[in-house]
C-alpha cells in the first residue's frame, strides 16, 4: 500500500569523477566510479524507500538486462513495481554522468524507453485504491511523451481525486518551450525547480521574483532549491528562505532528487510544508557528499534490506 506514486524517469547511472575535459581522440582516465540505478524517477523513489516511507514507482524500462539489473535493485529496497512497465524494442535509457572538479556532473545519456512513459500511464483511482496519498512527477524535461495537453489534464483529475500532486523539472534544452509546463502548474499543489531551472524558465535570478512569475502562470505553492543556501519556499502560508547547513560536496548528482524524497516523506508523515522543506534540505545535504544519486541512501544494500 504505497502512500506516495513518483511518476518519472528511470535510468542505469555510470557516475565518474573526476572528469574537466574530454579529449576528442585520446584516452580517458578517471579516479572513481559508481554504478547505480539512477533518473529522477528512480533517485526519488530510493529516497523515500530509504527514509521509511511506501512508495510506488511509476516507470517504463526496455526489455533487457539493465532493466532487470534495476528492478533486482528497486525490489531488494522494497519499492512497490505495479506500474512499472517494459516496452518492447526500447532500451533501458542509460546515464554516463561526468564529474568535474567543481563537483558539477554533465551527462551523456539515452531516454530508451522513458520516452513511452504517457498520460495513459496515470492511474488516479488505482492509486487511491492502492492507498496512495500523493502523486510526485519527477523529471518532466525528459519525459518527452507528456509534453501533451493531455497530461495536465492527467493531473487535474489525479488532484480532483484527492492526491497531493507535485512535479519537479531537470535542466534539459527542452526547458526552451516551456509551454507544456505553464499547462500542468494549475494542476500542482506544488511545483520545485531549482535557481538555475527558475532562471531559465521565468528569466528572473532572483527566487522571489521567479516564483511570483510561476504564481502569475497558475503555480498554487513554488519550492526553489537554491543548494548551499536552502530553499525558498512561496506559498499563501509562508514566503521566505529556509536555510540549511553547510557540508563538504562531492558530488551534487541527485541532490534535487533528494531534496524531493525528504520533503514528500515528511509531508507522508504529516509534516507542515516548512518542516517539508528543512527535511528535503537535510537529504540533499546528505547525498551530496557521497559519488552518486544515491549512495547515500543505501550505503550497504544488504543491511538495508534486512531491516525492512
Amino acid at each position: 500500500m504505497a502512500a506516495v506514486v513518483v511518476f518519472g524517469n528511470v535510468t542505469l547511472d555510470v557516475i565518474c569523477r573526476t572528469v574537466d575535459d574530454v579529449p576528442r581522440y585520446d584516452s580517458l582516465s578517471f579516479d572513481q566510479v559508481n554504478v547505480s540505478p539512477g533518473g529522477c524517477g528512480s533517485n526519488v523513489a530510493i529516497g523515500l524507500a530509504a527514509l521509511g516511507a511506501r512508495v510506488a514507482l511509476v516507470a517504463r524500462t526496455g526489455e533487457d538486462d539493465t532493466a532487470g539489473l534495476l528492478r533486482n535493485y528497486w525490489e531488494r529496497l522494497g519499492i512497490e513495481l505495479d506500474y512499472l512497465r517494459s516496452t518492447p524494442r526500447y532500451s533501458t535509457g542509460v546515464s554516463v554522468g561526468l564529474v568535474d572538479s567543481q563537483m558539477q556532473p554533465r551527462f551523456v545519456h539515452t531516454p530508451g524507453a522513458n520516452s513511452t512513459l504517457t498520460v495513459r500511464d496515470l492511474a488516479p483511482q488505482q492509486y487511491i485504491q492502492d492507498g496512495a496519498r500523493s502523486l510526485h512527477v519527477a523529471g518532466y524535461f525528459v519525459l518527452h511523451g507528456i509534453f501533451e495537453p493531455e497530461f495536465a489534464q492527467g493531473l487535474q483529475r489525479v488532484r480532483q481525486a484527492g492526491l497531493e500532486t507535485s512535479l519537479d523539472v531537470v535542466r534539459t534544452r527542452t526547458m526552451s518551450n516551456p509551454l507544456p509546463l505553464w499547462e500542468c502548474l494549475p494542476a500542482l499543489d506544488y511545483f520545485f525547480c531549482n535557481a538555475q531551472e527558475a532562471a531559465i524558465l521565468t528569466g528572473c535570478e532572483d527566487p522571489q521574483a521567479a516564483a511570483k512569475e510561476f504564481h502569475s502562470r497558475g503555480a498554487n505553492r513554488v519550492v526553489i532549491k537554491l543548494g548551499e543556501h536552502g530553499c525558498w519556499l512561496d506559498s499563501p502560508d509562508f514566503q521566505g528562505r529556509i536555510e540549511t547547513q553547510p557540508v563538504t560536496v562531492l558530488d551534487t548528482t541527485g541532490a534535487g532528487d533528494a531534496f524531493a524524497a525528504g520533503f514528500l516523506a515528511a509531508r507522508a508523515r504529516g509534516a507542515g510544508e516548512v518542516e517539508a522543506c528543512q527535511a528535503g534540505n537535510a537529504a540533499g545535504r546528505m547525498v551530496v557528499q557521497k559519488l552518486g544519486a544515491v549512495t547515500a541512501w543505501v550505503k550497504d544494500l544488504d543491511r538495508f534490506t534486512d531491516a525492512k
